[in-house]
């Protein structure tokens, strides 16, 4: 906290990720202001306890100003904060960095004193009441300097990052632009396109969906106003993943035509999925491992999860990772229980004996 001791940081836009900075960094000791152009949105944020309204008319400068507006906006926010000295330095945490960073450069007199900055976490819900204080733990917060970077504005930023758990990392902008239009902007395009067909698909064939479609689909629920901005300040960057993605369909539609001579082809792309999810860093950024799965069946009644977690951590064996998939027409539950490999016999026993029913 020491860049911030005595000091204040100023959070613009309290949305989802500015409202969680506000909450994290509040928990964390700072002193937060808030502002947003809607004062509703700025009440509720408040409210939540993520910091207090920015006074009006001059006053001391926040140390550091956390911008959390939309792409197109950040430039102008950035300018202004900083040419009106609310705050000293200011960064944005927009999940674009090209073109802010362009932009800024071009309309603030000393762009050295704001960096761009993207905490690599959200949800698919947004506003402040979808916040949350511990948003940022264990994540990836990319920072993203360059040759004019004033050193504190980058001190300050880490400062932030770190505060609120997060995991800071440097990357150039054009770095950063690329990494996010594979692992995050294309992925949210090509689940916004399956769950499309589904919009039209008749009733019957909607209502056999398992948790295969809905892992896919799931992030498509995100907002696509936010969402057409985003793509359209990375176009370059997402362009030639979903070329790439193209050539691969179309690879696959060839084999379909022919589909036993495709066999070959078919294996080739699966087997580069197999081969490509393997690489996803795994628990706490360590490196991917595959678990073994125990599922449970569990009644749709309350303080039953809460059983099932005291029952499987009396049996000694860590869980990994929890899934719940609600079985159609029944009033229960599938919770598949990911442990390590070679421990599922014992957490699976050990369950039996406490009269839960394993399937598979």
């Amino acid at each position: 906290m020491a860049p911030f001791e005595g000091r204040t940081v100023l959070v613009v836009g309290t949305g989802l990720v500015g409202t969680s900075v506000g909450l994290a960094l509040t928990r964390a000791g700072v002193d937060v202001r808030l502002a947003d152009a809607k004062p509703e949105i700025l009440a509720e944020a408040v409210r939540l306890g993520a910091g207090r309204p920015e006074p009006d008319g001059p006053g001391e400068p926040a140390a550091l100003a956390v911008v959390a507006v939309p792409p197109e906006a950040v430039a102008e926010v950035i300018g202004e904060v900083l040419e009106s000295r609310r705050a000293e330095y200011a960064t944005d945490v927009a999940s674009v960095k090209v073109l802010p960073t362009m932009q800024v450069r071009e309309r603030v007199a000393d762009p050295g004193r704001y960096v761009g900055s993207h905490p690599m976490a959200g949800r698919e819900v947004s506003g402040p009441n979808a916040a949350l204080a511990d948003l940022f733990e264990g994540r990836p917060w990319v920072i993203c300097p360059d040759d004019g970077t004033h050193q504190q504005a980058v001190t300050r930023a880490l400062a932030v990052a770190r505060l609120v758990g997060a995991t800071p990392m440097t990357m150039t902008a054009a770095e950063h632009d690329a990494a996010v239009a594979l692992v995050s902007h294309t992925p949210h395009v090509v689940a916004a396109l399956m769950a499309g067909r589904l919009a039209g698909a008749p009733g019957h064939e909607v209502r056999l969906a398992g948790p295969g479609v809905t892992d896919v689909t799931r992030i498509a629920s995100g907002d696509p106003e936010l969402w057409t901005e985003i793509l359209t300040a990375n176009a370059a960057a997402v362009r030639p993943v979903l070329e790439g993605l193209r050539t691969d369909l179309d690879r696959l539609m060839a084999a379909l035509e022919t589909p036993v001579a495709g066999q070959p082809v078919l294996r080739e792309l699966l087997r580069g999925g197999v081969d490509g999810r393997s690489r996803l860093p795994g628990k706490h950024g360590a490196a991917h491992t595959e678990f073994a799965t125990v599922i449970v069946a569990v009644e749709d009644k309350p303080g039953q999860l809460a059983a099932l977690f005291a029952d499987a951590g009396a049996a000694g064996v860590n869980v990994e990772d929890v899934r719940i998939e609600h079985a159609a027409g029944q009033p229960l539950g599938l919770v598949e229980l990911d442990v390590r490999p070679g421990a599922e016999d014992e957490l699976a026993a050990s369950l039996r004996e406490r009269g839960w029913t394993i399937r598979g």
